[in-house]
């Protein structure tokens, strides 16, 4: 069901996931951190305008397509979208990356620990909008924010029950149960999230894969029987609000994760750039989760 030369791009390939699926909430912020405040767009059109151009320049520049980038996550206006004239899916897969689409519609109001997703109604319609446009697979968050088993495991079976739907239609479905890394009970919720996802994972038919996008782990190599498991197609890490170097370092600690990373890898472009600076600064920060991928210390 799955493209199979994408399929071996994202099991095997050398490289890491770049995430550029900021929704409507978090567009703002990104876009302050480009160099973009508020009051140089009027309205909601203008603000995905300008993070729409930012995106563009990001999948365009040269350094993107030094194959050290294997999956690309969109927001759903962004895989409507074109850059340099192609549709952005058909785009990145000519540059060897993979696209992915963020599904979901946001987090529930925190309960019993957790913050769950809120109802996508509209899912089944968006998936087949996104396989007729080359996309791969999906992505959806929710949040760990204490170690209540209780909350763990609703949390859990959400996503696996949603990954079903996905996986019906051909996709495959990327899975982040994210933990706050600033929870005092991290350790503990890193624990209890293994057992969980590793129960889901062992009650799937043998002819199904999922992938994983988790916080990177108090304890290091804590996910490693993940990454053996035969229903994951791949392991990838969050930077969780981790600066790109803390990333980093946390990442190379553990052995077959891999960057799936927002904010550490955008963290130094700016708007004002010329597009000379922009890709040399976008090429440091792609050669440093590159490495912190795949050289494991």
């Amino acid at each position: 069901m799955h493209d199979p030369k994408m399929m071996d791009t994202i099991e095997n390939g050398g490289g890491f996931i770049a995430a550029l699926d900021q929704s409507g909430g978090s567009t703002p912020k990104a876009l302050r951190g480009y160099g973009v405040e508020e009051n140089a767009y009027a309205n909601d059109d203008e603000m995905f305008a300008l993070i729409h151009g930012m995106r563009s320049r990001i999948v365009t520049a040269p350094s993107f397509g030094s194959g050290k980038v294997i999956g690309a996550i969109l927001f759903e206006k962004t895989m409507d979208g074109e850059a340099d004239g192609k549709a952005v899916p058909s785009l990145l897969w000519e540059r060897g990356v993979v696209p992915f689409l963020k599904v979901d519609k946001g987090l529930e109001d925190e309960a019993d620990g957790v913050q769950m997703m809120k109802p996508m109604p509209e899912l089944s319609a968006l998936l087949e909008r996104a396989k007729a446009k080359g996309v791969f697979g999906t992505k959806m968050r929710s949040v760990i924010n204490l170690a209540s088993p209780s909350g763990i495991a609703a949390i859990v079976k959400q996503q696996f029950d949603v990954a079903g739907e996905i996986l019906d239609h051909g996709l495959m479905p990327m899975i982040e149960p994210e933990v706050n890394i600033k929870s005092a009970e991290r350790a503990q919720c890193d624990a209890i999230l293994l057992q969980e996802i590793t129960n889901q994972l062992d009650a799937l038919p043998a002819d199904r894969k999922v992938m994983l996008k988790l916080s990177i782990p108090a304890e290091a190599n804590l996910y490693t029987s993940l990454v053996d498991h035969p229903r994951v197609a791949r392991v990838v890490a969050l930077s969780g609000g981790f600066s790109r170097d803390e990333a980093c370092s946390e990442l190379a600690k553990n052995r077959g994760m891999i960057a799936s990373f927002s904010r550490a890898l955008l963290q130094d472009l700016r708007h004002p750039m010329t597009d000379a600076e922009f890709d040399a600064s976008l090429g440091e920060a792609i050669d440093q989760i590159h490495q912190a991928s795949t050289v494991k210390g």
